[in-house]
């Protein structure tokens, strides 16, 4: 699967951390139930500490419903929480309550981000977030995606997670890259921990 080319490039609409316009750009397709996405979560972080605004993360959803059946409603849940302005927040709670998402669960989550309770279970409801979750992934099967996590660097489909070291080799003409512009003093820079 390593080198298929991202499709779709990054949009405005995507759920994103950090500038279009950065130099980095990571895409996750990923799904709310998959223990390996949920175990991504600190290493993807860890990057965008260690990158700053020289890093973009976005992040796209591709439930496979066949093995997790409530990913696809986990989906739904984070776009409702997105339009009350916490769709990073209900990612994150979401993934660390990966195993247990059936049920009322993810209303208690929803409480537990203060959201509004009421408007957030009609918001569920609305067909247009499901449209939502189900156009990323018609768009992360086109781009020949079959497993999650899934993982494209600058719109390059990788094996697994990029290190900070895979980044810069891959990136090392990228003239914007401020990490790789270091002083004589500075020839062993801390690196985040991805173990």
């Amino acid at each position: 699967m390593n080198g298929f080319r991202l499709k779709y490039p990054p949009k405005d609409s995507d759920h994103r951390r950090g500038d279009l316009e950065a130099p980095i750009i990571l895409v996750e397709y990923g799904d709310f139930e998959c223990p390996y996405c949920a175990s991504a979560v600190q290493k993807i972080e860890n990057l965008i500490r260690y990158f700053g605004s020289e890093m973009c993360f976005i992040y796209r959803h591709f439930p496979i419903i066949k093995i997790h059946p409530n990913a696809g409603v986990a989906a739904v849940a984070s776009e409702a929480a997105d339009l009350q302005g916490k769709f990073w927040e209900m990612h994150h709670i979401l993934f660390e309550n990966y195993q247990n998402l059936e049920g009322d669960k993810l209303l208690y989550l929803a409480r537990d981000l203060k959201l509004d309770l009421r408007l957030f279970s009609n918001d569920m409801e609305f067909e247009k977030l499901a449209t939502r979750v189900q156009q990323d992934v018609r768009e992360g099967l086109n781009n020949g995606i079959v497993s999650t996590p899934a993982f494209f660097l600058n719109e390059i489909l990788l094996k697994a997670i990029p290190t900070v070291e895979e980044i810069a080799i891959k990136l090392k003409d990228a003239p914007l890259l401020k990490h790789q512009q270091k002083s004589p003093q500075d020839e062993h820079p801390t690196r985040p921990d991805f173990h």
